[in-house]
């Protein structure tokens, strides 16, 4: 469903297009509270393992970075190095507990940027972007939220910014329970949002596949009931393959759930992949995904299977958040739900 500050961005025609995103943060252990003092960034030595694989596919990708990484000697040093090779995009990604300034409790439900009072989430996000602009010398115009969390001020915040893209939407998600955002009735697919058409929101690439998939967002709700969740109920739609839902990245999901995925939203018309994960997965031990040497290379590998499947057999081109933009631009008509 669009809301009157929602329209869908239209493409010319052509071949689907993958952009790369990587949330490239500070290492934390993800089963434990949110500190202030976790801002080790070690990991970003190893972004280099994954952009030598993008590379090899003519993908540019996009880091989405935090304070601690915008801000600290070795994580600016390995980016500028990417970005003096023009081999990489820069943008946003805030964390509000590590983000200056320190105006708020540090709770689950303050980790969602969009939770915070609207003043307090713009000069967060002020913060960050000129110290940005002082590692970089570069102002970022991509945005993507930290824990996805999107709120009621965020699009205004951006504008006056001069951000032009988000990339903060999970569809089909709901993340309430822990005091985050509702995206269920947003849009999958690129869309205009804001005032005007400045903002173009590029959501995540997560959607159904399976022989239901056409009637996913409500059949996927119903799993997460109460009594769908005492039943198993979405272990067992996907096991008998009748509704699955996967998200385009190598964090927990296997090449053949990135084939269903990818042939699913084709045919229901999608033209705008993204690729996404968090950089710490790319050092054993960081993330609940890559906890070995082992477990890193099927995580490489994952990456190289779903990149061979979109170039080889679907025909796909690289794209980046910009160039969608552009595109969007281009065909500038809207279509209204």
């Amino acid at each position: 469903m669009l809301t009157p500050r929602q329209r869908i961005a239209v493409l010319p025609d052509g071949p689907p297009l993958l952009q790369v995103v990587v949330d490239t943060e500070l290492e934390f252990d993800w089963s434990r509270p949110f500190a202030r003092d976790n801002i080790a960034v070690s990991s970003i030595d190893r972004q280099f393992l994954a952009l030598e694989i993008f590379e090899g596919y003519g993908l540019k990708p996009t880091y989405v970075i935090d304070y601690p990484i915008a801000t600290q000697p070795s994580s600016i040093a390995v980016l500028r190095s990417f970005l003096a090779d023009e081999r990489c995009l820069l943008g946003s990604h805030l964390h509000p507990w590590v983000n200056p300034p320190y105006d708020e409790p540090v709770t689950a439900f303050n980790s969602y940027p969009g939770n915070l009072d609207p003043t307090l989430e713009r000069r967060k996000l002020t913060v960050l972007t000129d110290a940005i602009v002082a590692a970089f010398g570069i102002r970022p115009t991509i945005y993507k939220a930290g824990r996805y969390g999107m709120g009621p001020g965020t699009a205004d915040t951006l504008q006056a910014l001069g951000y032009e893209i988000d990339l903060s939407v999970v569809p089909h998600t709901n993340f309430g329970n822990d005091g985050g955002p509702d995206f269920r009735s947003h849009p999958d697919r690129p869309h205009w949002f804001g005032d005007g058409d400045g903002l173009l929101e590029i959501p995540m690439s997560r959607g159904f596949s399976g022989l239901v998939a056409p009637f996913g967002p409500a059949i996927f709700s119903a799993t997460q009931t109460r009594l769908g969740l005492a039943l198993h109920l979405g272990a067992l739609l996907a096991r008998t393959r009748l509704l699955e839902r996967a998200t385009l990245t190598p964090e927990g999901i296997d090449t053949t759930a990135h084939k269903r995925l990818m042939r699913a939203m084709i045919d229901r018309g999608h033209r705008v992949f993204t690729l996404s994960f968090h950089s710490p997965s790319l050092a054993p031990g960081h993330t609940p995904y890559v906890r070995t040497a082992n477990e890193l290379q099927q995580f490489l590998d994952t990456i190289r299977y779903a990149l061979d499947f979109f170039f080889g057999e679907i025909g796909g081109r690289a794209t980046t958040p910009p160039e969608v933009r552009q595109l969007a631009l281009s065909a500038r008509d809207t279509t209204r739900f």
